[in-house]
């Protein structure tokens, strides 16, 4: 048992604590009591956040925002108090643990069953967009400065390059080469950001499948969680991980290339799920919303790409040449998206209508 959850207010006395879900990040825990009442329970990555009372703080607001504006068919992420009246517990480690309330009733989806789990997933995202379009932005801590910030991660990328520190650039020239080619195409959204063409909203940033919950009986999307990495930013990001992620025909460490494409159908699908969800957006919104996938697939090749140059000291691997395998993946799938360029532009247009 994690003695971390014994400093939260519990229904019951807990009688089990055990390892839960596929998170790479934090360590979560599903916590049963002798009430038979359910609870997440995680430990939070200081490795990956190094302000959790900011990350905190964000999730805290948004939570408490959208359990103002949801509807009754919805569902929002509850965190359950600490005794001393925190949203947080800080352990005598230095650890750093929450505690939600279990969304009974809903399932989690690593890949979409059918069209319809994806189009829910959208529905789903795209009302998160819409109750917090009044929330004030500038008030959010960045968890992690730069997040989508591409032109700052060639930045870093050329560093990597230079130093080589494991002497592997040299068997990956041919990956190097295809992403530095398209930079002036990875910093059109930063800059269209920095010269406010595009308004910044609340954004989730990490619009996955597996980061919306279902409605087990329905399929309906009720609830969207995973809110480590809500901080300001463009609506292109929330939609263009969400393409990357899910209307590619194969995993994200699939190593035949030959089946990895672009579904058009999905990226339609998860496009007008989205339109008719997300509430009013801007000309210039939907125009980079084709942009928006383009460059999040290219930023995750870059970063992939850079791990691997890295010795692999972000992402967790499963095999050597993993994060090379998950960069090759993103590099054919941006070539894939630069194919079918005009259709997808005409897709996102005839969606608006």
């Amino acid at each position: 048992m994690e003695q971390a959850v014994f400093a939260f207010v519990l229904s019951g006395t807990p009688v089990s604590c055990d390892l839960y879900g596929e998170g790479h990040i934090n360590r979560t825990y599903l916590v049963v009591t002798d009430t038979g009442k359910r609870y997440i329970l995680q430990r939070i990555s200081r490795a990956a956040f190094r302000n959790v009372v900011g990350l905190m703080d964000n999730i805290t607001g948004v939570t408490r925002h959208l359990e103002e504006r949801i509807s009754p068919d919805e569902r929002c992420l509850h965190l359950v108090p600490t005794k001393d009246g925190n949203t947080f517990h800080l352990d005598r480690a230095g650890e750093y643990w929450r505690l939600y309330d279990f969304l009974e009733g809903t399932i989690c989806l690593q890949q979409a069953r059918t069209p319809e789990d994806f189009y829910q997933s959208a529905v789903a995202f795209g009302n998160f967009q819409r109750h917090l379009r009044d929330y004030p932005s500038d008030t959010l801590y960045e968890t992690i400065p730069n997040f989508h910030n591409t032109p700052d991660r060639y930045r870093q990328f050329r560093e990597t390059l230079t130093s080589d520190p494991l002497g592997r650039a040299a068997q990956v020239e041919k990956e190097i080469r295809f992403i530095l080619d398209r930079e002036a195409d990875g910093s059109v959204l930063q800059n269209m950001r920095d010269n406010k063409e595009l308004p910044v909203r609340v954004t989730h940033n990490d619009t996955k499948l597996n980061n919306v919950m279902l409605d087990a009986e329905t399929g309906r999307g009720v609830c969207v969680i995973d809110l480590d990495t809500v901080m300001p930013g463009l609506l292109a990001y929330d939609f263009g991980d969400a393409i990357r992620f899910g209307a590619s025909t194969a995993a994200e460490d699939e190593t035949d290339l030959d089946k990895v494409r672009l579904d058009l159908s999905l990226y339609e699908t998860f496009l007008r799920g989205f339109l008719s969800s997300c509430g009013r957006i801007t000309p210039a919104e939907l125009r980079s919303l084709p942009l928006g996938a383009k460059t999040l697939t290219l930023e995750n090749a870059l970063r992939f790409l850079k791990d691997y140059l890295d010795g692999d000291v972000y992402y967790a691997i499963a095999k050597p040449e993993h994060n090379l395998d998950r960069a090759r993946t993103q590099i054919r799938l941006v070539s894939e998206m630069e194919r079918n360029w005009e259709e997808m532009i005409r897709i996102t247009e005839e969606a608006a209508r």
